[in-house]
């Protein structure tokens, strides 16, 4: 599962971070979550760059993978594992010779070409959505659903994460769609509380013995 941080107005990500760290550890869940680091657009460099070596710091200390969403030279700066690139972002050719060769570089896709594109330019996971409407970022297009989301999973080799309006209730269709796991915001920032919140997905996402956990970041 990947914990996407939401910096806007009112919101204590730091907090949000600690509860799903706390959670994910009593659960004996911790490689099962990723956290990746969000900024809002006026964000400046310094303000995310210090944001930023606090999560890497607070996952550090529980041996959670931290990536950061779009800004490259803020994931190398702090030591993140890695970054993700949206559709306006950076092209995933550009951002991988960024990064170099070892980092995490997830990229989104809500097609099957988008996707092998993605793949064959240096992505290691695919983030496919939104899959539902969700309110948590503005400008998104049409939610693409599980029959969107299993039309890119079927097309590449690596894991797919499921964004956008995801629920405790709709893990079982992504899943079964073919996602590896699901990425969220809201559900956890803006639950009354964070750590059952995180809890309860953590569980939703459990797999049978000797099937893989939903981290997305392995290729």
């Amino acid at each position: 599962m990947h914990l996407i941080t939401d910096t806007r107005a009112g919101r204590d990500p730091l907090g949000v971070l600690r509860a799903a760290l706390a959670a994910a550890q009593a659960a004996g869940a911790t490689a099962d979550l990723v956290v990746q680091v969000r900024v809002e657009d006026g964000m400046t460099d310094r303000d995310a760059y210090e944001l930023t070596a606090h999560v890497v710091a607070e996952c550090a200390g529980y041996g959670v993978t931290c990536l950061v969403n779009d800004r490259l030279h803020i994931a190398l700066a702090t030591g993140a594992a890695g970054a993700h690139v949206g559709a306006l972002d950076l092209p995933v050719d550009a951002a991988r010779r960024v990064l170099g060769p070892a980092p995490v570089l997830g990229a989104t896709a809500r097609t099957a070409p988008a996707g092998r594109y993605a793949v064959a330019a240096g992505a290691t996971y695919l983030g496919v959505g939104p899959c539902y409407a969700t309110s948590t970022k503005t400008g998104l297009p049409d939610p693409i659903g599980p029959t969107g989301v299993a039309a890119v999973a079927g097309a590449v080799g690596v894991p797919v994460v499921a964004i956008g309006g995801v629920t405790v209730g709709r893990v079982p269709e992504l899943l079964a769609a073919g996602a590896h796991g699901v990425a969220v915001v809201g559900a956890i920032a803006t639950a009354a509380d964070p750590r059952r919140a995180t809890t309860d997905l953590l569980t939703a996402l459990r797999r049978p013995a000797g099937e893989s956990g939903g981290t997305g970041v392995a290729a």
